[in-house]
């Protein structure tokens, strides 16, 4: 029995190691690529474009980090801590604008406000102006950019710190309270250095989503890594540039990736409480925290909505709606599935090895297996390229000879290469949802169950599958909604004639079709609601809300 336990303990290590060479492909392909000889087209970008990639890229991660954390921190603590009109219903509301995409976000007010929009065109009306005598700065800039992203990624900072504000914070705060501090001192002095490892990390996911953005920064023409992976591989044809870019911008994931683990460290233990005090608002002060919290809201979801509805309903939406549009949507749902199945039997395996090996190289193997996240889709999707190029010119050329085959490249330009990206992407979300249910079920359950003599797969089958069935089905769902929306990666591997929803609102949305890309935009939506909800229900588990 002894024995048979650790052939499966070895054999699942293998197959976690084997996982994590897999992940680790297209991050080994980027460096090895970049750390090859430079060519002409490399040594003229990094003379001219490169200055422009890297300060707008950072400027634009430093602007929403700071506008994020703002947004996230003020509501968190409102929501957390004081009780004013509308509290509860903005408690779940203020996580809503993760359901929008932020290129879709971008689209929305890019139509509104722009110099030719309505909001400016009925303003010069109103004081009967021309437009050469009456024009705001055009939204398409970096800040604008900036506030766009913010408007959507904020939930971020907002769901950690609301936890912490929750849990050890508020007794923090309850104690200088009660030695005379006024609530903003308590706040300044107390809640804000104990809340600092949520706020990080908090932050840092939010500038990992920044620095992956491709969709906002393309149609505000700003000039970031990702435009400029893009621009070099695809508009210019020059691989071998494109990828040492991609590792200039891997350089700032693993800074982003330690900043993030260095947050974790410091974090203190969570600890619910039955009954969080909070303290009334009242008058002025209580309309002030119930506008507060809704302006994020109202900004990052309610108006951008708003828009897209009232575009589908003047507009009359995709004019392919019912023909290829069900195609689109075929083909997001297809792969999302898929993904979603795949990433969380991965998850569900990698969760099992940890729960049974212990040692240094199960976590090490865990560890690259879930560092997909933090990786940009653009440089997934150019080291995918690059990792499996030589295999696929391997492979051709054996079918060849060996069946007679006759078409192309057999990987390059297949579902099978775009599923692959995406589960590199998001194999983290689905593994943090795995382990999580896996951190509820005692290991004694496991060694009451050998005792009984089932076999590890009757554990797997009649214990753990049931047991875990909550957390299996979020992480499905979860990585399924993160799939429907991925914009770049999906650009480069996608299949030629295979669109998907994402890829039909940026094609309209570049065309400044947007009524017509509201139907894709809205089908989008509709389903991240339901994600960010349950995001919202597992970061306030166990606390008093």
């Amino acid at each position: 029995m002894n024995t048979s336990r650790l052939n499966a303990s070895r054999m699942s290590l293998v197959a976690s190691i084997f996982v994590a060479s897999l992940i680790a492909a297209p991050i080994v392909a980027v460096a090895t690529a970049a750390l090859g000889p430079s060519n002409a087209a490399w040594q003229h970008l990094a003379s001219t474009l490169l200055p422009t990639y890297i300060g707008n890229t950072l400027l634009l991660m430093l602007l929403v980090g700071a506008l994020s954390g703002c947004l996230g921190v003020s509501t968190a603590w409102l929501v957390a801590t004081c009780r004013f009109p509308g509290r509860r219903f903005l408690a779940w509301m203020l996580v809503l604008p993760l359901a929008a995409p932020a290129y879709v976000v971008a689209y929305a007010y890019t139509d509104l406000l722009d110099v030719s929009g309505p909001v400016q065109t009925a303003l010069r009306s109103l004081l009967d102006v021309d437009i050469d005598d009456f024009a705001f700065g055009g939204i398409r800039s970096l800040p604008g950019a900036a506030v766009m992203l913010s408007l959507v990624l904020y939930p971020y900072v907002y769901l950690l710190c609301r936890t912490s504000f929750m849990t050890s914070a508020s007794t923090h705060f309850q104690a200088a309270r009660s030695l005379g501090c006024s609530p903003l001192a308590a706040f300044v002095s107390v809640c804000l250095p104990a809340t600092r490892p949520a706020i990080a990390g908090g932050v840092a996911l939010v500038i990992m989503e920044t620095l992956a953005d491709f969709g906002v920064v393309q149609h505000f023409s700003v000039p970031t890594f990702s435009t400029g992976i893009y621009r070099t591989w695809i508009g210019l044809g020059e691989p071998a540039a494109a990828m040492r870019l991609a590792f200039l911008m891997l350089g700032l994931v693993v800074l982003l990736v330690v900043i993030e683990s260095v947050g974790r460290r410091g974090r203190p233990d969570v600890r619910a409480f039955d009954a969080p005090l909070r303290f009334e608002l009242r008058g002025v002060r209580a309309a002030a925290a119930t506008s507060v919290c809704a302006l994020p809201v109202l900004l990052g979801f309610v108006i951008p909505v708003g828009l897209l509805l009232y575009y589908q309903s003047t507009g009359g939406g995709d004019p392919l709606a019912g023909g290829r549009f069900i195609e689109y949507a075929k083909n997001s749902i297809s792969v999302s599935l898929a993904t979603a199945i795949i990433a969380m039997l991965i998850a569900l395996h990698l969760a099992s090895s940890l729960r049974k090996n212990r040692g240094r190289p199960a976590s090490l193997a865990i560890r690259v297996s879930t560092l997909g996240y933090a990786l940009p889709g653009m440089l997934l999707a150019v080291g995918l390229l690059s990792a499996t190029a030589d295999v696929d010119k391997a492979l051709t050329i054996a079918l060849r000879d060996g069946f007679e085959y006759q078409g192309g490249l057999v990987l390059s330009g297949t579902v099978f290469l775009l599923v692959y990206a995406y589960i590199c992407r998001f194999l983290t979300v689905s593994f943090n949802s795995v382990h999580a249910g896996f951190a509820s079920l005692s290991p004694t359950l496991d060694d009451v169950a050998r005792t009984l003599g089932a076999t590890q797969g009757e554990i797997v089958r009649r214990m753990h599958l049931p047991l875990l069935r909550p957390s299996l089905i979020a992480a499905m769902l979860l990585v399924f909604v993160d799939t429907m929306r991925e914009l770049p990666a999906t650009l480069l591997l996608r299949p030629f004639n295979f669109d998907t929803l994402a890829t039909r609102v940026y094609w309209l949305a570049s065309d400044e079709k947007l009524a017509e890309a509201a139907s894709a935009a809205l089908v989008i939506i509709a389903l991240g609601i339901v994600p960010s909800l349950l995001a919202n229900r597992i970061a306030t588990a166990g606390t008093n809300r």
